[in-house]
């Protein structure tokens, strides 16, 4: 699938590089993992933030509520006051005596204050006595820090002080004193009074308050909460000491990761080196690789072993046998072998094997089996090293062959010799019968012998022996090389002249003969004597193959024109045929199906038969048996001028 530009895999220097930075993930995942963290607890801390602050506005006007509802009491008391004021004698012993004012000296009041219509004072109980000494309590509040309740009776009044700091610690809860500082202030945030000694808003001012005004009866006082806790920011917080620890640890773990990343860059450009030299030498091997586990599966080959075989690398690895570059027609011995050879019996010296090629072609290989050991030291399978040796095979069956070609040769030659020695010596006595021969005859017609049966034998006698000589003189001009007589022949008449020669022969053998041939056949350049006896030998052959045959034979002889140049002529039998044997196996000297047979017949046949430029073959005929075809040049006078 092509690359589309501008996608990451079309920038390879750029996927290099994100691919070697990568190290750098854990340390960016921890990053925004802090991140989010400190986000998290930002917010947090803001939640807690309003929280507290909802909390503090909740329990500071729950606190002003509670002393305003203190301060209505008071209030009430005194309301009761005045209303006991026109039967109380107008001196401070008497209102002194009040049960009223004991009971509020007791609780809040520092003193009762009886005015008369003109604001002279009618009684006051205690008196003008310091606030230490009041009987309210033990409470230090600043200079200004009593407050009053005032209340008209009639065009008088009373007047009612009272401790602002005392009213804190009356009407505050304690719980809400441990977390608060509560202290009442101005509206130019000077405090009034205070629950504690020393107000913590005055030591800390940084520390949160919240401020709400009291009411009617503690005009321009407002009760303030100040949080005695100061909270720390939320990047003091233990859960972010332990991200900064966390993240200082990611950091150090990420340098360890770059260290090792580098190494382990290295030692893979190494192995990547190693395994493209490794690769570079295998390919430029001219000897196959093959690995394979115990059960014969392939695990590796090498780019020689598939040219050996014709298959890709694809089409072999995860194979199990029977492979397919086995011979189709030796699958049970191969398989046979491979199982004696992932048994470990396979020869250390090696062993030769037949395979074919994808294409068909059978290869002669050399196969050498050695344990196949991982990097644990355990051996897993058989590493293979397999060598092609078809050239040497060709070239050491060449070599038998020349061999072969060679013995043949010498003892053509002995045998030409031989027989060049038997023609020399047979001349003379073939010479001294005919001489004979011819004086017998002319003393018998001399004599006037009358026995026509003994003086026809006499002929046919005195033929034969010309017939031996003219056989025993070409025999000798073809071992001498001397130019054969080529001339014009009458193949009809050879082949004629051949059968009465074996005529007796082929009656013996009770085989029919059947003689084919068209009217006006050509004549043919060739030598008569040589035609003669191929034919003989033809015929022979033919007769040998159709002997034991209880109901005899049939022999056709058929002469026809091949095409414009050549006639043909077919020997044919219904004999056995020739078993699959081709021309060139039949005609290989010293090579017989006969049991005493020389084997020579049939390749001074096709020796003769090329020597005057024809042809010869052999193949299987209609009528059951063999066919022995050969054509001879059609005589041309002009040639034969020249």
């Amino acid at each position: 699938m092509p690359r589309r530009p501008g996608t990451i895999a079309h920038h390879p220097n750029l996927l290099n590089s994100i691919r070697s930075n990568l190290w750098l993930l854990p340390l960016l995942s921890a990053l925004l993992f802090i991140s989010g963290v400190l986000v998290w607890a930002y917010r947090a801390d803001r939640d807690e933030t309003d929280e507290r602050r909802k909390i503090m506005i909740i329990d500071a006007l729950s606190s002003e509520a509670q002393l305003r509802s203190r301060l209505d009491s008071e209030m009430s008391h005194l309301e009761e006051l005045g209303r006991q004021i026109p039967n109380i004698a107008r001196n401070a012993v008497a209102l002194a005596e009040n049960a009223e004012v004991a009971s509020g000296l007791r609780r809040l009041w520092l003193s009762v204050t009886w005015l008369d219509s003109n604001n002279r004072i009618v009684a006051e109980v205690p008196g003008r006595a310091p606030l230490a000494t009041s009987t309210a309590g033990d409470i230090t509040d600043g200079p200004s820090t009593t407050s009053h309740l005032s209340l008209a009776v009639g065009k008088e009044s009373l007047v009612v002080r009272y401790s602002p700091a005392l009213l804190l610690r009356r009407g505050i809860p304690w719980w809400l004193t441990r977390k608060y500082d509560v202290q009442f202030a101005d509206s130019s945030e000077e405090v009034i009074a205070s629950f504690d000694q020393v107000p913590l808003a005055l030591a800390s001012p940084e520390r949160e308050s919240y401020t709400v005004l009291v009411g009617r009866n503690l005009p321009g006082a407002y009760l303030q909460l100040t949080l005695r806790e100061h909270p720390l920011p939320f990047w003091r917080g233990l859960p972010l000491v332990l991200v900064a620890g966390f993240l200082i640890l990611m950091v150090i773990a990420t340098l360890l990761l770059r260290r090792q990343v580098l190494r382990i860059t290295l030692a893979e450009a190494s192995w990547r080196t190693e395994a493209a030299w490794r690769k570079a030498m295998e390919d430029s091997a001219l000897v196959g690789l093959r690995a394979r586990d115990f059960e014969g599966k392939i695990l590796y080959v090498n780019r020689t072993f598939c040219e050996m075989v014709g298959l890709a690398a694809e089409n072999l690895l995860g194979l199990l046998p029977p492979m397919p570059y086995w011979p189709s027609g030796a699958i049970e011995e191969v398989m046979a072998r491979n199982q004696r050879n992932l048994a470990g019996n396979a020869p250390r010296e090696g062993y030769e094997a037949l395979w074919s090629h994808h294409d068909g072609r059978l290869l002669n290989v050399m196969v050498f089996e050695s344990p196949f050991i991982d990097a644990h030291g355990t051996q897993i399978g058989w590493m293979g090293s397999i060598i092609d040796i078809s050239a040497r095979k060709k070239l050491e069956e060449r070599e038998r062959q020349q061999a072969e070609t060679m013995a043949n040769q010498s003892r053509l030659t002995t045998l030409g010799e031989i027989a060049s020695a038997l023609a020399h010596q047979l001349n003379q006595p073939l010479t001294a019968i005919i001489g004979y021969n011819a004086g017998l005859q002319r003393m018998l017609s001399d004599a006037n012998y009358g026995n026509q049966a003994v003086m026809g034998a006499l002929i046919q006698q005195g033929e034969q022996a010309k017939e031996a000589g003219r056989i025993v003189h070409r025999i000798r001009e073809f071992l001498t090389r001397r130019a054969p007589q080529w001339g014009a022949c009458d193949l009809a008449s050879v082949g004629q002249r051949a059968l009465s020669l074996l005529k007796q022969d082929l009656r013996a053998s009770n085989i029919h003969v059947e003689w084919i041939s068209i009217e006006d056949l050509p004549l043919v350049r060739a030598d008569p004597i040589l035609m003669e006896q191929v034919l003989i030998n033809l015929i022979r052959n033919a007769s040998d193959a159709m002997e034991g045959f209880a109901k005899g034979g049939k022999l056709r002889l058929s002469l026809y024109v091949a095409d414009l140049h050549f006639v043909s002529m077919d020997i044919e039998d219904d004999g056995p045929g020739l078993g699959g044997l081709m021309i060139e196996q039949l005609c290989t000297p010293f090579y017989s199906t006969k049991s005493d047979g020389m084997g020579m017949g049939l390749a001074i046949c096709r020796s003769v038969i090329e020597v005057h430029h024809g042809s010869m073959d052999a193949t299987g005929s209609s009528l059951g048996g063999a066919r022995f075809s050969f054509t001879l040049p059609i005589y041309d006078t002009r040639s034969s001028s020249q």
